[in-house]
Parts: C-alpha cells; structure tokens; sequence
C-alpha cells in the first residue's frame, strides 16, 4: 500500500472535507427552509426626541434636532420611530389556518420598556395584505407595549411593515415578534439596513467558498510539497541498517546527521551482528518485492560464502582491540599468549604474573559476530573453544577447563569485562576507550593506532563493508545514504569514530590491499 502516505492521507481528508461541506449547503439550502416561516426584522429603529426645547442637540445617542409638531408635543419628547418588516421567508406559502394561538390575532409585537402610541401598516409590495387589517381590527391602545396582528395569509416572499410610535424608552431597546405556526416557526431573520451595503454573496455563500479555498490551497500546497526535489544528493523514505554491533555507533550517529541533512528521510539502525545482517538482508531481499529492499547490511569484513545477491560496497578500516579488567596488571600480551589463553592452557592469570591468583575468564561474542570472526581469522588462526558458560563466572560443561561465555553485542562484552575479574575480551577500538573497570592490551607490544594502519604489523584489524541485494537505484535512499557513509560528509564521523575511510588516498591503498 505504497500510496497510504501521510500527504495522500491529507489530500483525502480535506478533499472529502470539501465535498462534504459542499453538499451539506446544498442540502441546508433545500431542505432546511422546507417549512413554514415567518422573519422579521427591524429596519429603523431612531429617535425623534431627545432635544433641547432650543433644538440644540444634546450630544446623547440618537438625539434629534426638532421642529414643528415634534418639538411642540411635550408627550414626544423621548419618542421613537421603530419600522418592523414581517414576512415569509421560508418555503411554503402561510394560509390564515395555519396561525395556532386560537385568538383573533396572528402575531403579537412586544416593545421592551416603550409603549406604542400609533402604527401605521404598509405594503407597497402587496398591497392587498392591507384588505386583511379590517375595522375590526382597532391596534394598539395608547400606551400598550404590544400590538396584536391579525392573521395574514402571506404567500412566499410576501411581506408587509409596521411603523410604529413609541414613547417611554431609548432606542435599541429589544423588539420580538411571537406566534405558533402549524409545521413552522417565527424567527428573527437579518437583511441590511437602508444605509447599508448588500453583501455580494450570502453567509452560507461565503463560508462554502472559504472552506473550499482552504482545501484547495491544503492540496496545492501537498503537490508542491511531493514535487520539491530533495536537497542534492539526499532521498526520501525509510531505510534499515542492520548488521555490524561494533560499527553500529558510527552508523547510528551517521543517522541522525543524515536525517538532519535530508529531510523526509528515516534511518533505522538495527544491529544484531555481522552474519546476522547478512542472513536479514539475504531474507528481505528474497521477498516477492519489485526491486532492491531499503536494507543495508554492515559486516566486519567480508560475507561467508553463498550470497551470490548481494553487492558489497568497502567502508572503512577499523581497529579492534583485546580488553583485560582492570584487576589484571597486564598492559601487553604476545601473539603466543593470546592463543594460548583461547585454547584454554591458560587456566589461571598466575601463569602471566605469578603474584596473581585470578581464574582465566574468556568473554566472547556470539557467531554472528564480526568482531569474533576477525579475531578468529586475525588473531587466533583457529576458532575459539566452545561455549562453557552461560553466566560469564562459572563452568556449566565439566568436560571445560576454562570459563568461556558468548554475549550479543560489543556493549554486553564491555560490561561483562569490567565487571568480572579475570576477564578478557574483544572489541571495535573505540568502543573500548570510555568505559570503567577495564583496559586496552597491546599485542606484541603494539597499540591500534588510526595513524599507523598499514605502516605497522598490529593484526587485529579488517574492512568494514556494507551490503546491499543488488544494485540499488541511483536515485534511492540506500544509494543516497551509501553515499553518504563512504564518500559523503560522513567521513567525518567515521573517522571520529577511530575508523580509517576507505575514500581517503591512505584507505583506498590499504582497502585495495583487502
């Protein structure tokens, strides 16, 4: 399911997004005004009080200059001029049926804190709306705060208007419009003002074109995002690196930086052991999948034989080193000594320094284990003695002499050595360099130095290689990262590391040399 991506995933997302609040306007347009309704709303709502007997204007909101009848009527000195539009506005047309309250009257109009003194109905749209407001119909008595409507057919889109005096409140005070209608509502609908603009659009209008703006600015901006290159030399996806415990800290270093470099990128370091990377890779790669996996396998030099897939790549040279605990006074052991210790003749370190009563205990690595493979290859000349122990102190095979243990990684190695007296281990040169309890051995008097690969004979050294199934596309993240790793700004680190990259002109010789 290569297309189930985060950027597909959000592309569905707000395309659905927009085809759903498309079709919910729709659906509100149509089917929501479905009913019956009566809107109204105010339309003017001013004062003509509020005035000096002067006509001075008194600086107060809605305060009027008047004259004439208006300034000459003391009962109108706090009036007002409120015009009440009614009308249907919904979908179906209102018969005089279908007013429920059971009186003569429709609607009822309340003013909060103002009482009516005159009304006057208009419909110049409709003008025979005005047949339904009889002489029976008398209107407000002075000084009531209601008036009472009949009940007026108003077919859809018909309308007619209050204007109504009142006195005893300021302007802006509440004004309602209450009544039952059978299967219907009355509402407060909005509309502009007469010294307003009309909108160009309506509110659903506006909020339907805003929300499909933002998708299709979401989606535009996902295409742009997916067809912006990576930086040079950098590629998108998820890659595995697995292999090689003693590498692994370059590696996963490298990483991070690489990640940082390029991003949309994700590296995954996984190492369980040289010849347990290749066997991963060798399994990822037999998979019924198109082209070459996104796996790399790092190996302490070169993969045992029956991978004919997998493509090597040479890496670095990397030192490796003998490391004794610390309650072991030895700085230095000869070739001899070393074989004899991991043949098990040297069952006790009094042999070596007679002073010191200290059984031999042999922490090894496992068979996936590059770094053992070397030191077997290098060092021994011969595989190491079987597996005596499972604790790392004692013998568990009677038939040993000597307390040999196998552990996974070049962690567990270190930890074990520095905690047990009497141990000895191997390990990648810089791993041995920072921990407590324990310390390097020289062989033959001789120390890894970085500097010094190829000019002296220390023989615990060997090519780190990296394997790919195949030939990977040039334009893949594996390539990209290989890159990086044997050519790229990586070399840096891997030199950080006390590896010497097989890109230099002093690497090239020795890597050459195997």
């Amino acid at each position: 399911m290569d297309w189930l991506t985060a950027e597909n995933l959000i592309a569905l997302a707000t395309a659905l997004l927009g085809v759903l609040v498309s079709t919910g306007a729709v659906w509100y347009e149509r089917r929501v005004p479905h009913q019956r309704r009566i809107g109204y709303r105010v339309q003017l709502d001013t004062t003509i009080g509020n005035a000096s007997a002067s006509g001075a204007v008194t600086g107060r909101p809605g305060a009027a200059v008047r004259r004439g009848f208006f300034n000459a009527t003391p009962a109108l000195r706090d009036a007002t001029l409120v015009l009440l539009r009614i009308e249907n506005d919904g979908a179906m047309s209102i018969g005089a049926d279908h007013y429920t309250d059971g009186d003569d009257h429709g609607l009822t109009v309340e003013f909060e804190h103002r009482r009516v003194q005159a009304v006057v109905v208009t419909a110049p749209d409709h003008p025979r709306l005005l047949s339904h407001f009889t002489d029976s119909w008398v209107g407000p008595a002075e000084g009531d705060a209601a008036i009472q409507l009949p009940k007026v057919p108003l077919n859809r889109g018909a309308h007619y208007k209050l204007l109504v005096l009142l006195t005893g409140g300021p302007i802006g005070d509440p004004v309602s419009v209450d009544g039952n209608i059978a299967e219907g509502h009355v509402h407060v609908n909005h509309s502009t003002t007469p010294d307003d603009k009309p909108p160009v659009f309506s509110r659903v209008a506006r909020t339907v074109t805003v929300v499909l703006t933002v998708c299709v600015v979401a989606l535009a901006a996902i295409i742009v995002r997916e067809q912006t290159p990576p930086p040079i030399g950098c590629a998108r996806g998820t890659l595995t690196v697995t292999g090689s415990t003693a590498f692994a800290p370059v590696v996963r270093e490298l990483a991070k930086k690489y990640e940082k470099d390029c991003p949309g990128s994700t590296v995954n370091v996984t190492a369980h052991g040289s010849t347990a990377g290749i066997r991963e890779l060798e399994a990822s790669g037999a998979k019924p999948a198109k082209g070459s996996p996104a796996v790399v396998a790092l190996s302490d030099g070169r993969k045992p034989s029956g991978y004919p897939q997998l493509r090597e790549s040479m890496v670095a040279v990397s030192l490796y080193t003998l490391v004794l605990n610390d309650g072991i006074p030895v700085e230095s052991l000869t070739l001899d000594e070393i074989r004899r210790l991991y043949r098990g003749e040297i069952k006790d370190w009094n042999e070596l320094v007679p002073s010191l009563h200290q059984p031999v205990r042999l922490i090894s690595r496992d068979a996936n284990s590059g770094t053992r493979e070397v030191f077997q290859r290098r060092v021994l000349g011969r595989n190491e003695l079987a597996n005596s122990s499972l604790n790392c102190e004692s013998i568990d095979d009677p038939a040993s002499t000597v307390v040999r243990c196998e552990l996974d990684s070049t962690e567990q190695v270190l930890a074990a050595v520095a905690k047990l007296p009497g141990a000895i281990g191997y390990t990648e040169l810089r791993s041995g360099s920072d921990l407590k309890g324990l310390h390097r051995v020289a062989i033959d008097g001789r120390r890894p130095v970085v500097e010094e690969i190829g000019e002296s004979p220390y023989p615990y050294r060997e090519i780190e290689y990296a394997y790919t199934w195949g030939q990977p596309p040039a334009d893949s993240l594996t390539s990209s990262f290989l890159n990086y790793l044997i050519r790229g700004s990586g070399q840096d680190v891997v030199l950080t590391h006390g590896h010497l990259p097989c890109s230099t002109p002093k690497g090239l010789r020795i890597c050459g040399d195997g």
